[in-house]
């Protein structure tokens, strides 16, 4: 039998690295590059260049980066200590940031927000022909949640008979797909049901998905039309091919009591739009290949690489390899502008419906309507910070790996004293090793890359590091 310190070895946590990671070392190596040749190359198809690219990549390559300030954690027992470098909280780029604010988030709604009754999971989509508008124009981004509300409302009052009851609807703007490309949609917690103004929950009959379907699409094709996004005569057309492209699905229906899946359907709508244990490497020749969603697969042209594989054209994979820069385009247009959110919250759930049950509850409106302070105690932070990390991979960082004591964050060096920074990690013996990217891993090997019953393809991308950091 080990000895508790052996466990406690076993067990201990250790700071990521994010410079080893294959994102970081593209953006390292070829987000310069992107930047000169942008205008020329992409401008065409992604729009203008958006500064909000070049600050959130900046602010991402220094994540983790114990120059730019870091927390100091000790033992009071044993004094033995470590640093936890600082995180960026970039969202739609960073996977551990916005991880992180994905299970703060998802905890907050299933905990705080949904009632104890029923709840459906809805998917509007929007065909391809008129993505391109929502790309350009990234206002309409922002329309979505409100016409998938008031089609659902329609729905809902209409099946029900009455005008006066109010379903609960938490929506998320999703821009990606499964390979990164541009795909704009929604995907919403619903109640099953709606609520009288006395509180009274009244649940929905089992409902097909055309009511939902035909009345998401005539608000799109409105809201496009009066954008003058669109002509008549293409919404004429479009109505007449047999797939819309138009789709609302809400096949999956989760229990009253059914917290857990209530927390685990809100952090899949919360996600990152990248994935890091899907991105298998950056090749030498600046080749990225990128696995889609577990098990899922569809129809994409071959990449025009003969090198990295040879196959016949429009052959079902669940893969696709990209060029550097070509990537970057796509993973960068998934950034949204600053101060846009991309969590909506209507009827019943809305902050304004929530502070007027608070109000006459007797609790202030603030606390119904914040999920958590703007500006968090440091201890509030600590314990998030812990609390995520042992709820993730079951190991508490702030167990001491030496004596098993619960250490304690005694301090929080700021990136404003460089100096001091510089003086501490001298001290420490870490100021030359600090992180550095790893040489670039070698081309794959042909024979790695391969179809199982033509469906799926097979790459071991290696052990996935712990993507966690302070704030």
């Amino acid at each position: 039998m080990a000895c508790p310190a052996a466990r406690r070895a076993a067990a201990t946590w250790r700071p990521r690295r994010p410079r080893a990671s294959p994102l970081w070392q593209l953006l390292d190596r070829y987000f310069d590059e992107f930047q000169r040749v942008y205008d020329e190359r992409y401008q065409k198809r992604y729009g203008f260049w958006r500064p909000v690219i070049a600050r959130t990549v900046e602010k991402f390559l220094a994540c983790g980066d114990l120059r730019d300030g870091f927390a100091r954690v000790r033992c009071p027992r044993c004094r033995y200590e470590f640093f936890v470098a600082f995180s960026c909280r970039r969202r739609c780029l960073c996977p551990s940031c916005h991880q992180k604010r994905a299970l703060i988030m998802a905890d907050h709604i299933a905990r705080d927000l949904c009632a104890p009754v029923t709840h459906r999971q809805f998917v509007f989509t929007i065909p391809k022909r008129l993505r391109i508008f929502f790309r350009f124009d990234r206002r309409l981004l922002g329309e979505l949640p409100r016409l998938a509300w008031q089609t659902v409302l329609e729905v809902y009052r209409a099946v029900l008979d009455r005008r006066d009851v109010t379903p609960g609807m938490i929506a998320a703007i999703h821009t990606f797909g499964e390979l990164v490309h541009w795909h704009p949609h929604l995907h919403a917690l619903l109640t099953d049901g709606a609520f009288a103004p006395d509180g009274t929950f009244i649940a929905l009959p089992e409902l097909d998905d055309e009511p939902f379907e035909k009345l998401w699409q005539r608000k799109v094709f409105d809201l496009l039309l009066k954008r003058g996004k669109i002509s008549e005569s293409l919404v004429t057309q479009m109505l007449g091919w047999t797939h819309s492209g138009f789709g609302v699905h809400h096949a999956v229906r989760l229990d009253a009591d059914d917290h857990a899946g209530r927390e685990r359907l809100a952090h899949y709508m919360l996600r990152c739009p990248f994935s890091l244990e899907r991105m298998i490497r950056v090749t030498e020749q600046g080749k990225v290949i990128y696995l889609a969603e577990k098990k899922a697969c569809r129809r994409f042209p071959m990449p025009a690489s003969p090198d990295l594989f040879s196959g016949p054209s429009g052959v079902a994979r669940n893969f696709q390899v990209f060029d550097a820069l070509d990537f970057i385009a796509e993973l960068t247009q998934h950034i949204p502008d600053p101060r846009k959110h991309l969590v909506r919250y209507f009827g019943w759930y809305a902050n304004k419906s929530r502070g007027i049950r608070a109000k006459a509850d007797g609790v202030g409106a603030h606390d119904a309507q914040s999920p958590a302070p703007r500006t968090p105690s440091a201890g509030a932070a600590r314990r998030r910070w812990a609390a995520l990390i042992k709820r993730v991979w079951q190991v508490d960082p702030l167990q001491c790996p030496s004596c098993g004591a619960a250490m304690r964050i005694v301090s929080f060096i700021e990136p404003t004293r460089p100096d001091v920074i510089q003086k501490i990690l001298t001290h420490c013996g870490l100021a030359d090793e600090l992180p550095r990217a790893p040489p670039n891993a070698p081309p794959p090997d042909i024979r790695e890359l391969r179809y199982v019953n033509d469906l799926e393809f097979v790459q071991d991308p290696g052990p996935a590091e712990p993507v966690w950091s302070a704030d």
